[in-house]
């Protein structure tokens, strides 16, 4: 800047007002083009930092999403081989060979396991309440999400549902029968059981009865179709999070 005023002074003090005139233009100018430069310079800066923040962000929703997988696989197992027992269950009762299959009637009072999804959803609501939400808006990925994220809520609306039906069946059995030999045939492990001295024929003869009331029946034959359109909605969100995994793969390496 001294050696600017020093050129300025001498063209002034020279008379030379023409080539101070052109020397302030192209002073000028050069004041433009830094200006410029350092806001070019602060963009990229302030770019980078946002994707360095929605980065974060994609790689968390990535990792719940993956933890969302590994425990639908769990659940998808778990549901089928109750839908499968339940089935077989119901075509006993309905071709009345209960007393054939106590065994599988006794296993079929694990249609009264709840279960229920519990997905990592918080990564996502973060993004959504942040300003990098729009880094990504009317994207394929927010597509994507937003379609992960409706499934994941019409699963827990079928699991509510159902869950909250084998509450008033249990409720309405609980009236009526005394459920503690059932229940302690169905948990506790043999040599504890054994320690009871309850002849088998007892507990058989308790889980008959315990079997032929409705509700019991009525949430064995309800597991039997429930279940496959759970393990179905379990299956469209695993294809979905697959779908999201690989889109934020995608943006991370190429973009972010």
């Amino acid at each position: 800047m001294k050696v600017f005023r020093k050129i300025r002074f001498q063209l002034i003090g020279n008379g030379k007002a023409s080539k101070y005139l052109k020397y302030a233009i192209g002073e000028i100018l050069l004041v433009v083009i830094g200006i410029l430069i350092a806001l070019q310079i602060n963009n990229w800066n302030e770019a980078k930092k946002e994707n360095s923040i929605l980065h974060e962000y994609l790689v968390k929703i990535k990792s719940h999403t993956k933890e969302d997988l590994r425990q639908l696989d769990s659940i998808s197992k778990g549901r089928k081989r109750i839908a499968d027992i339940c089935k077989k269950a119901r075509v006993a009762m309905l071709t009345q060979t209960e007393e054939d299959n106590v065994y599988l009637m006794m296993v079929s009072g694990t249609a009264f396991a709840d279960f229920y999804f519990k997905p990592k959803t918080d990564g996502y609501e973060s993004l959504k309440n942040s300003s990098s939400f729009g880094k990504i808006n009317n994207t394929a990925l927010d597509s994507l999400l937003i379609q992960y994220h409706g499934i994941i809520q019409q699963i827990a609306e079928n699991e509510k549902s159902y869950n909250d039906y084998l509450l008033t069946q249990e409720a309405h059995i609980s009236k009526h029968f005394d459920r503690t030999l059932v229940l302690a045939s169905a948990f506790m492990p043999q040599d504890s059981l054994a320690q009871l001295d309850i002849p088998e024929s007892k507990l058989i003869k308790t889980f008959k009865a315990y079997s032929s009331l409705a509700p019991f029946r009525n949430v064995v034959s309800l597991a039997a179709f429930q279940y496959d359109t759970m393990i179905d909605q379990y299956q469209e969100l695993k294809h979905t999070g697959a779908l999201v995994i690989k889109e934020i793969e995608e943006l991370t390496e190429n973009n972010l």
